[in-house]
């Protein structure tokens, strides 16, 4: 018994010894659960600020009140852009969706709302890969263009209830709902695209954190010392495996989107030449990752809970798990501040949302900054003996 018990207090004392590993290994959990209550918990959950533009092509006095009653709305951002404008931030995914109101939206609603006059036809156009915000801005649309007329025609709500032998009413207006995909697409939205990008960028970040820890292993071993007994410099040995590191992440890349293209339909809508710089970004970005967790974690044990919180918050933070349409406005915004949101956003653009070669630019621009500042981190930081 006494054997058994100080087994066991060995084994507890060799875990424990590791700070790092034993802090990572609680926080890990504790981030993870805070991120996903924060989204789903009922305690102050209002529906995010949705951006929305609207062309006004009516220009009356209901149109411009419609205006204003939807931009006091706490769940909508209200922008006004024309037609033309507006489809194309939908499809660059600046807003959820664009509603264009018709010319004689303001003359022909009241009759409509009595079913004596044809009801005008609003165009609601939608990003497709958020089509649950369709309901809800339909759902407030309704409700504001129903308070709307309502007054206008009866002097309030109240007043349209009083006159319980009047006529039926009927929402004063019909709707037609497009997919603002790519023009280019000839298909409905392949909601596969998303997915196998923010996949992709997990399990490529994931092994950039496997050739971290093969860096620690292999210093554990005394190859390190060997290989600087050459005349090789610092900077070669650790560009050697940055590059290497790289050209298996886009390996990797070439696999996964060749199995999405011929099983699930994946297309590249977009620019083909944007879409192999944003993966060749995110290839490097990824070796310069694992180098600075390596750098940082200072032994394999260490280095694995290091990685695995990181790789979790960038993949979190990211929208690989969750789209990040749906995160709280804040934290959309905090997100752009993560390299794997401009990867995924990227390699969005350059697929089903069909953007041109400058739509990438910025996302490989970022991408790139991030790999400049990982690696000098991780040339700083790294020590060659353990």
């Amino acid at each position: 018994m006494n054997a058994f018990i100080a087994l066991v207090v060995k084994d507890l004392r060799l875990y424990f010894m590791n700070r790092r590993s034993v802090i990572m290994s609680i926080a890990a959990p504790i981030l993870i659960a805070a991120f996903f209550g924060a989204l789903f918990s009922g305690s102050d959950n209002k529906p995010a600020n949705i951006p929305v533009a609207v062309t006004d092509l009516d220009h009356s006095a209901l149109s411009t009140q419609l205006i204003a009653a939807l931009r006091s709305d706490p769940a909508l951002t209200i922008s006004e852009a024309g037609e033309a404008d507006g489809l194309a931030q939908v499809r660059a995914g600046k807003v959820r969706a664009t509603l264009t109101l018709p010319a004689g939206f303001g003359t022909q609603a009241g009759g409509a709302l009595m079913g004596a006059a044809a009801k005008p036809e609003i165009v609601l156009q939608y990003d497709p890969s958020q089509s649950m915000v369709l309901p809800l801005v339909r759902g407030l649309l309704s409700q504001h263009v129903m308070q709307l007329v309502a007054k206008t025609a009866f002097g309030g709500i109240g007043g349209a209830s009083a006159g319980g032998g009047g006529p039926a009413l009927s929402l004063p207006f019909k709707t037609r709902e497009i997919e603002a995909s790519s023009s280019k697409m000839a298909a409905r939205y392949n909601g596969y695209s998303h997915s196998f990008a923010g996949m992709s960028v997990q399990f490529v970040l994931l092994m950039g954190v496997d050739m971290a820890v093969g860096l620690l292993l292999m210093r554990r071993l005394g190859l390190w010392k060997r290989l600087r007994a050459a005349p090789l410099s610092r900077s070669k040995l650790l560009g050697s495996r940055i590059a290497s590191c790289a050209l298996i992440a886009l390996i990797v890349f070439g696999v996964v989107y060749a199995v999405a293209m011929a099983v699930f339909g994946v297309r590249i809508e977009g620019s083909v030449i944007g879409f192999v710089a944003v993966l060749a970004a995110f290839a490097l970005l990824t070796a310069s990752f694992g180098l600075m967790v390596a750098a940082l974690g200072r032994t394999p044990e260490a280095t694995r809970g290091l990685a695995i919180l990181a790789t979790l918050l960038l993949v979190m933070l990211g929208g690989a798990w969750v789209p990040s349409f749906i995160f709280p406005a804040w934290l959309q915004t905090v997100s752009l501040a993560v390299p794997t949101r401009w990867a995924i956003d990227g390699l969005d653009a350059m697929t089903w949302r069909g953007l041109p070669l400058d739509a990438a630019v910025m996302p490989v621009l970022v991408m790139l900054g991030f790999t400049a500042v990982f690696t000098l981190l991780a040339v700083w930081r790294f020590d060659w003996e353990e």
